[in-house]
């Protein structure tokens, strides 16, 4: 048995997936992809009706049954209208600062292909001094692809309604253990769930239950991928793979976010959207220290899927594990590669041991 390494194979499959534009309700294009890459280490390939992708892998155990889940949904926007001059107004699909918005390169998604344009506004040589003080609001802002028209941009196929996202390609940075990319959070938890089930499968692992792993839809608009995952998997518990906070930037104290890029990945003992069953987090910190696996403990604002995940049924012993972020929900996210190495081999060493009399353990029976 091999332990895992982040390939170079594995990280163009990251890359091509963060590239992809592909906002809440959109992601339809990286759940295929999702699927050529992974599928054939899957004893079965199942999809829900919001379109989620759920890879099976069996055990020697039909159940438990985990389910090991990160969506792929990124923030973005929707396009809502054109006006005659050819600027095109929209939304935003999941959260957004509109400080991180003005001129900034996004791809719109269209019937005829991908538009590229800027987001922008009134010029600032035009602000009054107190509008200068001011943040712009998304109501004033607009995307410009360079037409001088509406109807230069309906002939580009732009319509209300067409899916907008970021334009940031994958980048590898000075330093060889961090990259930058869009839509990290949360594709590198997708990712992380598919690597799980490869690594499994090429090194013929035995794991004692059945995985899922799982790539969920609209995360960012209400954790509605996994309100729906739940059922189809059935899951007796759960592991979600995200990103958290890193707090390692100028402005944050600790007590806010107290995770750092490169020292391990983040155990979440706390988020708006569930507190984790404390048996269970308890074990995933013993298995962590066992296999000498860094890691990093982490109390968050946000929520994830596991806030749902957690309440399927009469209750399901749940966790999140993390990958320390920088600058999430904008155009560009740093992580650190070893962050994600050992968020793989956690969640590898997890499911090795997740067996019926284990589970017992976390749950009132």
């Amino acid at each position: 048995m091999s332990a895992y390494k982040l390939d170079e194979k594995s990280l163009n499959v990251l890359k091509e997936i963060t590239e992809i534009v592909a906002p809440s309700g959109f992601e339809e294009p990286v759940l295929e992809r999702i699927k050529q890459y992974y599928s054939e280490y899957a004893d079965e390939v199942r999809r829900d009706n919001l379109g989620s992708l759920i890879l099976v892998k069996r055990g020697s155990s039909e159940r438990p049954k985990v389910l090991v889940a990160g969506h792929v949904d990124e923030v973005g926007f929707l396009v809502t209208g054109i006006t005659p001059e050819g600027f095109i107004t929209f939304t935003t699909l999941g959260g957004w600062f509109e400080q991180v918005l003005l001129a900034q390169r996004v791809v719109i998604r269209t019937k005829k292909g991908e538009v590229y344009g800027v987001i922008t506004s009134k010029p600032p040589h035009l602000l009054t001094p107190e509008e200068r003080q001011k943040v712009v609001q998304f109501s004033q802002m607009y995307i410009d692809v360079g037409a001088t028209s509406k109807e230069e941009v309906e002939k580009l196929g732009v319509r209300i309604g067409d899916p907008v996202a970021p334009w940031s390609p994958f980048t590898r940075t000075a330093f060889e253990d961090r990259i930058m990319a869009k839509a990290l959070d949360d594709r590198v938890g997708a990712f992380i769930a598919m690597e799980v089930l490869k690594h499994l499968r090429l090194n013929g692992i035995d794991h004692p239950n059945t995985l899922y792993a799982a790539a969920t839809v609209q995360e960012e608009v209400g954790l509605r991928g996994a309100e729906t995952v739940g059922w189809v998997a059935d899951h007796d518990v759960a592991i979600v793979t995200e990103v958290d906070i890193a707090g390692d930037v100028p402005g944050i104290k600790p007590s806010e976010a107290p995770a750092k890029l490169g020292k391990g990945p983040s155990i979440i003992v706390y988020d708006r959207s569930m507190i984790p069953n404390p048996r269970f987090k308890e074990f995933v910190i013993e298995v962590a220290e066992e296999a000498k696996i860094p890691y990093q403990l982490s109390a968050v604002s946000g929520g994830t899927d596991a806030g749902r995940l957690h309440l399927y049924k009469g209750g399901r012993p749940s966790i999140v594990i993390g990958v320390p972020t920088r600058h999430i929900h904008s155009h560009v996210s740093i992580v650190s590669l070893s962050d994600v190495e050992n968020a793989v081999r956690l969640v590898l060493e997890l499911v090795k041991r997740l067996d019926q009399e284990t589970l017992k353990r976390f749950v009132n029976i």
